[in-house]
């Protein structure tokens, strides 16, 4: 009995020499790893940067007064149409006191001296009528008449003026109703009924009663860092992205790129400028931020072969072909290379359409292992 259980002790302790001798060898066996095959294909290559900026209308005109005063009505309100000509605000004008009191004590010496006018000819004619007077006498009191009438008529125009911004015979044209220079769409009125405003001259700007912009007639304003900007050229077709209209792509065209750099955060940036094409159904509101991507070059139907495949060595490139696909083996091999999308790159020499080179690692899964459910 107590041969047989040594036995057995041998045999266990053998067996477990023997399993520990095979888990080391198999162990120290290099592990076998497999690849995902890639195909050399024809394809399209674009390159493509993206330029960050805003939508804005290609000319803002700001409406300003023409006259000093308080703002007494407004008319429209931002997001109307409005035509040239068309009434924005009126503007209650208030007279300075010294001009007033001069405006009317014309007024009063112009009435004195018409009257005066009157009475003398009423009585030049009765003496010419008589043959008392010579004809030369009695046109030139018909003259002073004249001249007196249109002083009185110009002195209280020029009241009027003063005191209320308007004239008699020129009421359609008056300073005191703020009308659109332009066909467009009001942006913005910034002031309100009972705001004091000023006029535009040559030492002050005036007020802005209101900001009118062509919405037909849309920019891209944006900014390239420097190491794009040498690749773009003014006409280069570009599709525009806007964060509130993500269904949309609206086309553009590269009409301005800034000849002088600002540096932004250690970067020179370049402000370059697009025209975007709005379609009708489509309703752009001025600044929008948007996205301009910008096609740096183009190739079709060229072949490729995805980006991760190759190897690098200083300037060479090198890929890996399929020679034996169990187990799987592979022949280093150089291969010439053109431009980039980042994902797919154009293989010029090197490789033949539906060759079978290396892609990335198949790497084994493994096992999740539940939780036990407390």
């Amino acid at each position: 009995m107590k041969k047989i259980l040594k036995i057995v002790l041998l045999i266990i302790a053998a067996a477990a020499v023997l399993g520990t001798f095979y888990f080391l060898w198999k162990k120290s066996r290099p592990v076998e790893k497999k690849y995902q095959v890639e195909l050399v294909s024809f394809g399209n290559i674009e390159k493509r940067t993206v330029a960050t900026g805003k939508v804005e209308p290609r000319n803002e005109i700001l409406i300003k007064p023409q006259m000093s005063g308080i703002i007494a009505e407004v008319y429209k309100e931002a997001g109307d149409v409005v035509r040239t000509g068309d009434i924005i605000a009126k503007i209650k004008v208030i007279p300075d006191m010294v001009s007033l009191n001069s405006a009317e004590s014309r007024v009063a010496r112009a009435q004195l001296s018409f009257d005066q006018s009157l009475k003398n000819h009423e009585r030049n004619i009765s003496l010419f009528s008589q043959k008392v007077i010579a004809r030369e006498e009695y046109e030139k009191s018909e003259l002073q008449l004249k001249n007196d009438k249109e002083e009185l008529k110009s002195a209280k125009d020029n009241l009027s003026l003063t005191r209320d911004g308007i004239s008699s015979d020129k009421s359609q044209q008056t300073n005191t109703l703020v009308r659109s220079t332009i066909n467009g769409t009001i942006l913005n009125i910034p002031i309100k009924v009972g705001n004091s405003v000023i006029q535009s001259n040559n030492f002050n700007e005036g007020t802005t009663i209101a900001t009118v912009a062509n919405m037909s007639d849309m920019l891209f304003v944006g900014k390239l860092d420097e190491t794009e900007v040498g690749r773009i050229n003014v006409g280069m077709p570009m599709d525009i992205t806007i964060g509130a209209i993500q269904d949309a792509k609206l086309l553009a065209n590269l009409e301005y790129v800034s000849p002088k750099g600002v540096e932004e955060n250690g970067a020179i940036m370049f402000e370059m400028k697009a025209a975007v094409k709005v379609p009708s159904n489509i309703f752009v509101r001025a600044g929008y931020s948007a996205n301009a991507e910008i096609i740096l070059s183009k190739l079709e139907k060229v072949l490729t072969i995805p980006e991760s495949c190759i190897e690098f060595s200083s300037d060479t490139a090198f890929v890996y072909v399929l020679k034996k696909a169990e187990p799987q083996k592979f022949d280093k091999k150089q291969i010439k290379v053109g431009i980039s999308d980042g994902i797919k790159i154009e293989v010029k020499s090197g490789l033949k359409l539906k060759d079978k080179i290396r892609g990335a690692e198949i790497l084994e899964k493994k096992p999740e292992v539940k939780k036990e459910e407390k």
